[in-house]
């Protein structure tokens, strides 16, 4: 029988002034900023389906969850969103990440071929959905072999339960390895990388990953953009009552406590630094500079936002604004106050092998 027709469509998608990616090497675009599950899920007691129209109104079609976000509890909530407000499926782009599971037991996560087979049978349930665009491997898993990680995943949507698979937080020796089993068993390799990448978190995303980026047109989907909040300025003096810091002193505490070290103040000596460039150079925000700063690597295929208030959520995207503005010149400014951009790896007078081999 073909497909019955989606009639219970609420909502028309406008992309407004989106700009839009591939996501990676595939034919997938993306929109520049889409909308994370675990902020919501985590601090605004089940926000979802506000916060998503918000999102899709101004243009944001993409969003991402994982069977882990309060166990599965994110992908219900968003699942229930969807239903409710009412979204064409073709018109949003869902993804979903498997490893930590839900519960205990020797099998219930992993990256093994029964868990990812039954933990994508068990995310699409919870999200009420035949369908995720794309599934990610959540983290590496050295205990299961990689031609069984790669089958897997090409079982998955050879069942058309999804269209692509990616990795996250993957080192770049396993994507590597990765690309290495698919294209030997000419099956799908992985197209993006779910990486955390902020201003003061760089190493892993601009110089472990180059070669894969020049390899095979890896894209990532950052998370963490604005350092969970410090990139934001708001902790510039302090911690303010009210702050995700102060209201969630026990989940933040390791990162409150490196604010005391030398490190911390260090960051927050640079983040005055970025509060004035931001102010007097693009008269903008911290955390809107820190977003568009992200979104303009040519490696970025999309940052997922978090978000608690609608409102938050709007002042995050007038960072599509503000990256046609950053210029040489300020984005020169910008590397002289953060003073950490990663060194390339050197190739050892072997840039062939470097482009076209396994070094």
């Amino acid at each position: 029988m073909p497909p019955t027709l989606q009639t219970d469509i609420k909502m028309e998608f406008n992309p407004k002034n989106m700009p839009f990616r591939r996501l990676g090497p595939s034919g997938l675009r993306v929109p520049v900023f889409s909308f994370g599950g675990w902020v919501g899920i985590h601090f605004c007691n089940r926000c979802h389906q506000e916060l998503m129209k918000v999102a899709f109104e101004n243009g944001i079609n993409m969003f991402d969850t994982s069977e882990n976000y309060n166990q599965g509890e994110s992908e219900l909530d968003m699942g229930n969103a969807i239903k409710e407000l009412g979204f064409r499926r073709s018109d949003i782009i869902v993804t979903t990440k498997l490893f930590w599971g839900v519960r205990p037991g020797p099998n219930a996560g992993g990256l093994s071929r029964k868990h990812i087979i039954e933990g994508a049978q068990e995310s699409l349930a919870r999200l009420g959905l035949d369908y995720v665009d794309v599934i990610f491997a959540h983290r590496p898993d050295p205990n299961v072999p990689m031609e069984e990680i790669v089958r897997a995943f090409n079982y998955v949507i050879e069942k058309g339960w999804a269209f692509y698979w990616a990795t996250s937080e993957w080192p770049a020796e396993d994507i590597e390895e990765a690309h290495h089993f698919a294209a030997k068993l000419n099956l799908i390799a992985p197209i993006a990388e779910q990486c955390q990448h902020h201003m003061f978190h760089r190493e892993r995303a601009e110089k472990e990953y180059a070669k894969i980026y020049r390899k095979y047109g890896t894209g990532t989907t950052v998370w963490s953009a604005l350092a969970s909040g410090l990139l934001t300025g708001k902790y510039n003096d302090g911690i303010p009552e009210g702050s995700r810091f102060d209201v969630e002193k026990k989940f933040f505490s390791n990162t409150i406590q490196s604010l005391q070290t030398e490190e911390g103040k260090e960051k927050i000596r640079k983040m005055r630094e970025l509060t004035k460039l931001a102010k007097e150079e693009l008269d903008t925000t911290p955390a809107v500079l820190a977003l568009a700063w992200i979104a303009r690597n040519p490696n970025t295929s999309t940052v997922i936002l978090g978000a608690t208030k609608p409102e938050q959520l709007v002042e995050n995207l007038k960072a599509i604004e503000i990256m046609p503005k950053l210029t040489p010149e300020i984005l020169e400014k910008i590397e002289k106050i953060l003073n950490n951009k990663p060194e390339p790896i050197p190739t050892h007078g072997r840039p062939l092998l470097d482009r076209l081999g396994r070094l």
